[in-house]
């Protein structure tokens, strides 16, 4: 089981109804967890504070987010990052500043995003430094309740003007769905995902060969969201507990034995 964040488990700092039982009978009924965020503001002991304050403890190894692939990266390919990301996401990558060779670094820089900075960003590129986008989401829901502008919108403009590719480590990048299920010996085929984001939840983790992706209505989702994106959702439900019941009983058709006579 994968499971988005932000629109699937809480809102701000706010549960969404029933998610926190949800993700309880989750683990009653042994099903392996792993919470996957391409939220990039927050660096991870904030998120795992934040989910505990909640009533969801969540170990460090139960948590992917961009940020920790992005450190992977980088040590993988000796690169020094330029970052262009949250003030508060900074402290992510300390202590890597002895690569030999330079990576821009983009996540959602939010305030921190303008031209001097871009600017800046676009230098390097131009200069030969190594383009890595830790997700490229067009929007996310913001604290008043609407859609805001997400860091895709910025990856693009530095695509654009610098004419180079970035490697996106999140989201829906297949590598980050089949990191997240790596250490838990589980297929790709048999693992299943639930997420708010049509596109870079569903439409990804489906791309990357899950069995499953389930689209909530809560979150950053809008009406018809399940018809823009391919592939579509294996189905469409109102939200966590909703996924939950759906899951569990697709596992319990595949596990009974009358169901073989």
């Amino acid at each position: 089981m994968l499971l988005d964040l932000v629109g699937v488990i809480h809102d701000g700092d706010i549960p969404i109804t029933g998610a926190v039982t949800a993700v309880e009978c989750l683990r009653k009924a042994g099903l392996p967890l792993r919470f996957v965020s391409n939220t990039t503001r927050s660096p991870r002991s904030a998120i795992i504070a934040q989910l505990a304050a909640l009533g969801i403890e969540v170990t460090d190894e139960e948590l992917l987010t961009p940020a920790r692939a992005a450190v992977e990266w980088l040590r993988r390919h000796g690169r020094r990052p330029h970052l262009l990301v949250h003030p508060d996401l900074e402290v992510e990558f300390s202590g890597l500043d002895s690569g030999s060779g330079r990576a821009v670094v983009v996540g959602d820089a939010g305030e921190a995003f303008n031209h001097a900075s871009l600017n800046r960003a676009f230098r390097e590129l131009v200069a030969g430094a190594d383009f890595v986008a830790l997700a490229t989401n067009r929007t996310f829901k913001d604290a008043d309740g609407l859609l805001s502008l997400d860091a895709g919108a910025f990856v693009a403009g530095l695509e654009f003007a610098s004419g180079r590719s970035p490697v996106v480590l999140g989201k829906p990048s297949p590598d980050f769905f089949h990191s997240a299920l790596a250490d838990l010996n589980c297929p790709a085929a048999e693992a299943v995902m639930v997420g708010d984001d049509a596109e870079s939840d569903v439409a990804g983790a489906l791309r990357a060969g899950l069995g499953a992706a389930l689209l909530v209505r809560t979150g950053k989702y809008r009406p018809g969201d399940e018809t823009r994106f391919d592939p579509p959702p294996t189905a469409l439900v109102d939200d966590l507990a909703a996924a939950t019941d759906w899951i569990l009983e697709a596992r319990r058709t595949e596990t009974d034995p009358g169901d073989a006579l």
